[in-house]
Parts: C-alpha cells; structure tokens; sequence
C-alpha cells in the first residue's frame, strides 16, 4: 500500500463533497442499497502500541498504528465562489491496510441543515468517479449526537470502508483501504471508535 497514492485518490474524490452546493440534492446513499455477508476478520496480534495523534485544524484525536503522514491543501472551486480546505492523516499497518482521516471544512453558510444531504453527496461523488466501485452497503446514523453515514465500498480485489461525520461546516471522513485477504473488521472498529472530537476551551476571565 502506497500513502500517497491513496491521499491521490481520496482527493480525486473530493468533488463529492461540493456538491451538496448543487440546487439538486442527491439522495440514494442510504436506500435500498444491498447488505452483503462479510469476511470473518481474525483478531490482529495486538492492538498495543497504536498512536493516539492530535489534531490541531480538526479539533480531535485518533489512534493510528503508526504516526501518520499530513496532508493540508486548498482546493478552489471557482464556480462556487470559495475555497475547500482540508487536512488529510494516513498511516499504513504492516503494508496491510491504509488508515486516513480526513478533515474538510466547509463555507461558514454551511450548517447541521445541509448535513444529511451532504454526506448522501460524498458518497455519491465516490461511487459516480470511479464506475467499478460496488456500493456494498451505506447506513446514516448518529455520532455522538452529530449526523452521520457508515459505508463500504469494493473495488475489484480492494475494500474501503469508512465513516463520514458532520459536524457544524466540517466533515470528519475517517478510512480502511485494504486488499480483501487482509480485511480485518476488528482493526478497523479499533480505529474508527478511538475518533473524539474535543470540546474548545474557552479562555478564563
């Protein structure tokens, strides 16, 4: 597994997450879309040792097997008038598996209201960028009170598997890349449950 090249394709993808600014919403994310039997996953050989990294842009903390490479850029989107920032963390486990949280933050106009809609948009984007990605499943559900969508994508002999939140104008994607020998169900709910969003701290008076 290569960090970069997965960053790549992740940002390839980026397009999703704009286009909850389009007059039409889409919304087939989470109809009718198939449950399929999974792999067993086999317990990994310990779960020791994995780093909890803090981020300072998305308010938050997460572990991952190793530390994690950053990512940071603008993306401009001329003909919605702004700018999508985000901040991309990816680490690799034993070649095996590629880990990533990414953090986009939206325009300030966007809010609670539009998350639903723009979590159905990302998938969307992902499914409709590359024609052989197989929707496995999708399920919207809540994180900690905040909107949120659960999804698992096949690609070929490749699974991705990833939980997107939204939280006020920024959305918290947080990914397994793996080959499917190598999928592990137990590693993966290691990394997506340790995800915590901090509250700010407000200064003393």
């Amino acid at each position: 597994m290569h960090q970069r090249g997965f960053a790549k394709k992740i940002v390839g993808w980026m397009g999703g997450l704009v286009c909850l600014l389009s007059p039409i919403a889409t919304t087939a994310a989470s109809n009718g879309t198939p449950h399929v039997t999974l792999p067993v996953a086999t317990p990994p050989a310990t779960q020791l040792g994995w780093t909890e990294f803090h981020s300072t842009p998305g308010n938050c903390s997460m572990r991952f097997p190793a530390e994690p490479e950053h990512i940071s850029e603008k993306m401009a989107m001329p003909d919605e008038g702004f700018e999508l920032k985000y901040d991309a963390y990816i680490s690799a486990a034993d070649q095996q598996a590629v880990f990533m949280l990414l953090i986009a933050q939206y325009p300030d106009f966007v809010d609670e209201s539009y998350a639903q809609m723009s979590l159905e948009a990302f998938l969307n984007g992902i499914l409709t960028h590359n024609p052989s990605n197989q929707l496995l499943f999708a399920d919207l559900l809540l994180v900690d009170g905040n909107q949120a969508l659960d999804f698992f994508i096949r690609t070929g002999n490749v699974y991705f598997k990833g939980r997107a939140v939204m939280v006020k104008n920024s959305m918290y994607l947080m990914a397994m890349e793996c080959e499917i020998p190598h999928y592990d169900e137990i590693r993966y709910k290691h990394f997506v449950e340790s995800f915590k969003i901090h509250a700010l701290k407000t200064a003393a008076k």
